[in-house]
């Protein structure tokens, strides 16, 4: 278990809320108690936060990745197709959607020329067993769905 203060003005503390706030949610908060120093015009707040630091939310330390910013606007498309079809699977499952696949490889199968079985299994962390039991149930679905979208048209 970790500990850390914040100390944040009443009176424009924004900035220090903000940041603050940014750490709350990239952490396991375990605890956090407040109290208030009034002070007139130099009021603020304390707090003190104990979390996990080896417990991030969602179980990484990566830094969460905008893919709207980093794929083509049609590539884009299919990774959102993509993710929804994951969710379908992940909920038939009952697993969450990053066993079926994580957002990182959606975003390389997205941008693959073919979305076949030879295909995803080039993608990085995208083993025999994952394409199995997760890859031939979600290329079919995308298929439907770019089949159905094209007749929509």
């Amino acid at each position: 278990m970790q500990v850390r203060l914040y100390s944040i003005r009443v009176f424009e503390g924004e900035d220090e809320l903000e940041e603050m706030n940014k750490f709350l949610r990239g952490q396991k908060i375990l605890e956090v108690k407040q109290e208030l120093i009034n002070n007139g015009s130099n009021s603020h707040w304390c707090f003190v936060v104990k979390y996990n630091e080896k417990a991030k939310r969602g179980g990484s330390s990566k830094e969460k990745v905008d893919y709207k910013n980093i794929l083509e606007e049609e590539k884009f498309k299919v990774f959102s197709d993509l993710r929804e079809i994951r969710k379908e699977i992940a909920k038939e499952d009952a697993v969450p959607a990053f066993a079926v696949f994580t957002d990182e490889e959606l975003s390389k199968i997205a941008v693959l020329e073919e979305i076949n079985v030879k295909s995803i299994q080039t993608v990085e962390g995208v083993g025999e067993k994952k394409v199995e039991k997760y890859g031939e149930k979600l290329i079919e679905l995308y298929n439907d769905k770019v089949k159905v979208e094209a007749e929509q048209k």
